[in-house]
């Protein structure tokens, strides 16, 4: 439930369409839900913005269900990432009205919000960086967000990148993807005039060690207003980027005083 839904709910109670008794059933579960071996925090889009999104690693496909069918039921998008193929399978057979994503192994689901165009690029160094790319573009989607999406601009052919510069130079937020020695985002801070979200990825030969070198490069920058999230993390970037777009949307329909 976020804030539109729940003032819908008082203004139904208000008119007399629901009794006292349909609105407490309605609002018992708003903090959260108890399925026992599973707390669903459907307060979460209340406090900030976004609903709690499903991590399937590890899950069951039962569990990942069942949660899913709880979360849909209570309105809003719902996202699962880090699906296994058996529970993608599952799903596209019990939800066929799912959105499913194998590349960035997510599964979109529920009623989606229209998308507006909010400024977000994704780029990404190389194709082997899509998936995270695509994890991040598929979440900003589902909580929308129309993206401008910007692939294999690394810096080992700089003139791709310097080809979408304009793009670039109007974001409001830039999410750079990279793996191997991670410094297409190092690159790209040094061009715009708006934050810059790194994501390393665990793309590269042995030396790469699995994404921790991309992960140092990017904290190591020179390059400022560049933040860095966890290796392959595309989920963080777009949620870390949604806040701040939205924060910055609300503050500009703020009356002046």
């Amino acid at each position: 439930m976020d804030a539109n839904s729940l003032r819908q709910l008082l203004e139904r109670l208000r008119r007399g369409d629901i009794g006292v008794d349909g609105a407490v059933e309605a609002l018992a579960h708003l903090p959260f839900e108890d399925l026992g071996d599973v707390r669903i925090d459907h307060h979460r889009r209340l406090r900030r913005g976004v609903p709690e999104i499903i991590f399937g690693q590890g899950k069951s496909p039962e569990q990942i269900l069942r949660i899913a069918d709880h979360m849909v039921a209570a309105g809003g998008p719902v996202l699962a990432t880090r699906l296994s193929m058996e529970a993608m399978d599952e799903i596209q057979e019990r939800l066929p009205d799912a959105a499913l994503h194998r590349s960035a192994r997510m599964a979109v689901m529920g009623s989606l919000p229209r998308r507006r165009q909010s400024g977000i690029v994704v780029c990404c160094a190389g194709t082997t960086d899509l998936p995270v790319a695509d994890e991040a573009a598929i979440t900003l989607n589902a909580l929308g967000h129309q993206v401008t999406r910007i692939t294999d601009v690394g810096v080992a052919g700089l003139h791709r990148l310097l080809g979408a510069r304009q793009e670039l130079t109007r974001a409001s937020v830039v999410i750079a993807v990279a793996g191997m020695e991670g410094a297409l985002p190092s690159v790209v801070a040094g061009l715009v005039p708006c934050p810059v979200i790194g994501v390393p990825t665990s793309v590269g030969y042995g030396a790469a060690f699995g994404g921790i070198t991309a992960l140092m490069s990017m904290l190591t920058s020179c390059a400022g207003g560049l933040v860095v999230v966890n290796i392959d993390n595309g989920l963080g970037a777009a949620l870390a980027a949604d806040l701040m777009v939205r924060r910055k949307a609300s503050k500009s329909r703020k009356p002046k005083r």
